[in-house]
């Protein structure tokens, strides 16, 4: 691919803001005070960031480590203790210096927001310089043999050489050359300090900074672990999350960066987009561990928040009351689509299955059966990484298929996080019931059905609503599907 000079955002850059994230904000800003003064808050916040910390180095491949010790360090700080022989395909000194200087870069990215300062060359040179500060050389290829050998980091300062990779196929991916970096980057931050004034929104602006900064690949190495500082630096400023992207992101970030390479950045905003979502989840989740802070078991909990809900004030009673009848206009969609879904299956089984028992059954607000199926949600819940609270709002709706196998298909919508102030969620599920030897129904492999849940709260616009959740609706109704037709 041929190297060309810095883009400005596309001409249709205003029909790819995320619908998702503006009603997401105006909930968790009205949380965001309450939350980072708590303990909880700052501990998710450490967690997070010796996240991105360690996953950037996997991102780049500087070295391999075990999930279960990433998740190890992650709760617990960035030790070499906790690292044991085998886990990592690098010393072990060398893999935790690495960590500790993408973790300082993180923190050094939210005291230059507090410090109001303004993003320049030179503090991306610094920001460079902290990111490599314990890497002393990189990889190059010799044009004339197309081996690879080793030559020391220029850190802190643009290349001196070009630094074009070769493609698997055989081609060369063209960066700008050396002697245009400085211009092209003067360049990148002209067009960022108007976007800023034109309060491009942090989604788009933080994919647009990441893919043009990358284009340019103004250092000799470190380029994405700088182009992901400079997303989250973007995020941050903008009081949200720095970028989180893990191992299991790598395949569709790539992706994504050779399509905008293309002129389509629909699909890395997509992916910042998701990203943030996660974060707000994640940390309006921490509701609950807030307030359990002084209610020290279920029963003081159940009681409190029954008083709660009856005493709260007028203003969070109608924002619930609208999420609520949101939640109700979505249901009945899911109910239609599940039983469109019912239907399609009786028609296509009947000629050849006596009286095929597939049916779906609803459970909507104020249903005596409401309180069923919480093992099946609170599971899905775990592997979507949120505390699902079924006791302050609960509905359901599910499509039994019992051919061959007995397959389900489980719609809930329910609050997030333990305190209710308008905020929730649906998640959608698949599992089986197996008869066990003493007559029991069992249930086996619980999978969530979406890699997200679909969130919305009173701040919500209807219209939008409506046409995120259908597409969110089908593509777990698909995925649910396939579930089935595997299990035959």
């Amino acid at each position: 691919m041929l190297w060309q000079p810095t883009q400005d955002l596309p001409s249709d850059w205003r029909n790819l803001v995320s619908s998702e994230l503006p009603p997401l904000v105006t909930v968790w800003d009205e949380q965001a005070d309450r939350l980072r003064q708590s303990g909880e808050f700052q501990a998710f916040n450490e967690k997070l960031r010796r996240e991105i910390a360690i996953e950037t180095g996997i991102i780049e491949r500087l070295y391999t480590i075990d999930r279960g010790i990433t998740r190890l360090l992650i709760e617990q700080g960035i030790n070499e203790a906790l690292i044991p022989h085998g886990a990592t395909d690098r010393p072990v000194k060398q893999v935790v210096s690495l960590i500790r200087d993408q973790e300082a870069a993180i923190e050094g990215l939210f005291d230059f927001v507090g410090g109001q300062r303004i993003l320049s060359n030179s503090y991306i040179k610094q920001l460079h310089q902290l990111l490599t500060q314990s890497q002393d050389s990189t990889e190059a290829l010799d044009p004339t043999t197309g081996k690879i050998f080793y030559v020391s980091l220029i850190k802190g300062d643009w290349k001196h050489q070009p630094n074009n990779p070769l493609r698997p196929d055989g081609t060369i991916h063209e960066y700008c050359p050396p002697e245009q970096v400085a211009s092209e980057m003067d360049r990148l931050m002209e067009l960022h300090h108007q976007h800023r004034d034109q309060k491009v929104p942090p989604e788009i602006e933080a994919a647009w900074l990441h893919h043009r900064f990358t284009q340019i690949h103004p250092f000799q190495d470190g380029n994405g672990r700088v182009a992901r500082c400079l997303a989250s630096l973007v995020f941050i400023q903008a009081s949200w999350f720095p970028l989180v992207l893990t191992r299991d992101d790598r395949a569709v970030y790539i992706a994504a960066l050779e399509e905008a390479d293309k002129g389509n950045l629909s699909n890395l905003i997509n992916l910042f987009a998701k990203s943030q979502k996660q974060a707000f989840l994640r940390s309006l989740g921490l509701s609950e561990q807030v307030l359990s802070q002084a209610r020290r078991t279920q029963v003081i909990i159940s009681s409190i928040a029954d008083k709660l809900k009856q005493n709260q004030p007028a203003s969070i009673q109608s924002r619930c009351k609208k999420a609520e009848g949101f939640a109700s206009r979505l249901f009945d969609i899911a109910s239609n689509r599940l039983n469109d879904v019912v239907d399609e299956i009786r028609l296509s089984l009947q000629s050849f299955v006596n009286d095929p028992q597939v049916f779906a059954i609803t459970a909507p607000a104020g249903d005596p059966r409401s309180y069923y199926h919480r093992y099946q949600v609170v599971e899905t819940a775990k592997q979507l990484d949120y505390f699902a609270n079924l006791r302050n709002y609960h509905t359901w709706i599910q499509a039994v298929i019992n051919v061959e196998t007995s397959t389900t298909i489980l719609i809930s919508f329910h609050v997030l996080g333990h305190e209710y102030r308008g905020l929730l969620v649906c998640n959608a599920c698949a599992y089986h019931r197996d008869d066990s030897e003493e007559g029991e129904r069992n249930i086996s492999d619980i999978q969530s059905l979406t890699d997200s849940p679909f969130q919305f709260s009173y701040a919500d616009e209807e219209g939008n609503l409506v046409e995120r959740f259908k597409q969110w609706l089908e593509d777990a109704v698909l995925t649910g599907l396939e579930y089935w037709n595997k299990s035959i």
